[in-house]
């Protein structure tokens, strides 16, 4: 167990567990170079016409092995070590296919648990990842880098996979796992503690989660010209608010659009534009057992009526029922849905999305909605909230996208206030239709908050993606004084699965 640290003011605290990751397998950097000088050396990864990983492969390990330590022969295990001592800088080091194969392979699996179904079945792209980085970037514009990220009880790794460049893996010591978990907390609880949304004592764990995390390779992205980071995250690093890393003087949203993925082979690596289409927009703003939420019926009318095309349904049309039908008489490529979800411990069936009354969809009965035919490219989830530090909470929210069907869905970690949600939820949909890929508008929305351009004042949300002025409902008229700035209010927001 990691030791105590401030607790958060939060519902379903759960402690990050310290369970070991299981090591990609064939790292073989013995004869590599970089024993006697650190250089970058690249991953040799093999070409393949089919998808690098799934569950029924059988050059790839077993499910039931999913959890094995698969380590460094002792020699070149020391010999890393000290060179990484000696320079106290970040060692890259040479592997290959059978490497990243092997890290897909054991988030499929962590996935396939949780969801208690095959997953190989749901995969959807057959290219291997140079190529989907490359045709993503052919159609859009824009350079995006995947991200593997595992934290092992010694050290941090980090494989960065871009379009033109073959992959590198490195590896920061200094990031051991129990050191990374409580950092990772602790950023969390700076965030999201009341007290402290107007001051910036979250800065301290930020600016060291970016030392690990972002500078050992920055100079690679630099060189990539890349514009989105895609992460596929350790156990017990899924609900880490990444866009809230920080430099010393900006935060990494700044600098990237950003979204998080269970695996690569569990993505929908396909892009489709979504200018022009259409939004199913439902929600509730009274609840039987929760807290109400009051701007919701402004949410759902300045989304389908004014930023975006669509229809808009509320409270008593907010059912299971409606929600088929509606999705069954027309193909809407984004479902909006403005109420409380809830990823909890334990199984899958645990976690679920809201309806009016008592109805719930649980998070395993998300597929039966039909949908993914069509696919539904967008699916936001405006109030969520995600137990802190348990493992299968966090596998439920980052494989969201897979569990419903979806290409991409926008959720936020913690529950964050109406009014704040409002906000963001605006800035996003006005810059939906003016940008590319889906985690560009996200970050937009989340530039406008950072920066302060979104506000409430006189009883009214202003913001640089309000067409004029949003008026908000009567019990939100006196909420004035609310830092929309701090990172509570945008850095919870995550584009979970394609950024694209």
């Amino acid at each position: 167990m990691q030791p105590p640290v401030t607790p958060v003011p939060a519902t379903n605290l759960v402690q990050p567990p310290v369970t070991p990751a299981p090591r990609p397998e064939n790292i073989s950097p013995s004869n590599n170079p970089v024993l006697n000088s650190v250089k970058t050396n690249a991953i040799q990864l093999v070409q393949s016409d089919s998808t690098i990983a799934t569950t029924n492969n059988p050059n790839l390990p077993s499910k039931k092995s999913d959890r094995q330590q698969v380590n460094l022969n002792t020699d070149t295990t020391t010999a890393l070590r000290n060179i990484n001592t000696i320079n106290s800088t970040p060692l890259t080091v040479t592997a290959n296919f059978q490497t990243l194969a092997n890290i897909e392979q054991n988030r499929n699996n962590e996935f396939a648990d949780y969801f208690g179904s095959d997953l190989s079945s749901q995969i959807t792209s057959t290219k291997n990842i140079r190529e989907v980085l490359t045709d993503i970037a052919d159609q859009t514009g824009k350079n995006s880098a995947i991200i593997y990220v595992t934290a092992y009880p010694e050290e941090l790794q980090l494989v960065l996979y871009t379009p033109g460049s073959e992959p590198i893996l490195k590896t920061i010591p200094e990031a051991n796992r129990q050191k990374l978990m409580k950092v990772a907390l602790e950023l969390r609880v700076q965030i999201t503690t009341p007290n402290k949304r107007y001051i910036d004592s979250y800065l301290s764990a930020a600016q060291k989660l970016y030392d690990w995390f972002i500078a050992p390779i920055s100079a690679e992205l630099k060189a990539a010209n890349i514009e989105t980071l895609l992460f596929s995250m350790d156990e017990g690093l899924r609900t880490l608010p990444v866009a809230a890393l920080h430099d010393g003087t900006q935060f990494l949203v700044e600098k990237y659009s950003l979204s998080l993925i269970p695996s690569v082979s569990l993505m929908d690596t396909n892009y489709r534009p979504l200018q022009d289409t259409r939004v199913l927009a439902m929600g509730a703003s009274e609840f039987v057992e929760q807290n109400p939420l009051p701007a919701v019926p402004v949410e759902l009318k300045n989304i389908a009526q004014q930023l975006w095309q669509g229809n808009m349904f509320l409270n008593e049309d907010f059912t299971r029922d409606n929600l088929v039908i509606q999705r069954e008489s027309n193909p809407y490529p984004i479902i909006h849905l403005a109420t409380h979800a809830n990823f909890r411990p334990g199984k899958v069936g645990n976690s679920y999305i809201q309806l009016w009354g008592t109805e719930k969809i649980k998070l395993d009965e998300v597929r039966e909605l039909g949908w993914n035919e069509p696919a539904v490219e967008l699916l936001v989830l405006s109030a969520c909230r995600t137990a802190i530090g348990d493992s299968n909470a966090e596998l439920g929210f980052a494989g969201l996208a897979v569990a419903a069907g979806v290409k991409s869905a926008l959720a936020s970690v913690w529950y964050v206030n109406d009014e704040g949600t409002l906000g963001l939820m605006t800035e996003f949909y006005s810059h939906l239709n003016d940008t590319k890929i889906k985690a560009e508008a996200l970050r937009q929305a989340q530039l406008a908050m950072l920066r302060g351009k979104v506000v409430i004042a006189e009883g009214e949300l202003r913001g640089s993606g309000t067409r004029g002025v949003v008026t908000l409902p009567p019990v939100l008229e006196d909420i004035e004084n609310d830092n929309l700035s701090h990172p509570y209010y945008w850095a919870g927001f995550t584009m979970v699965g394609s950024p694209w």
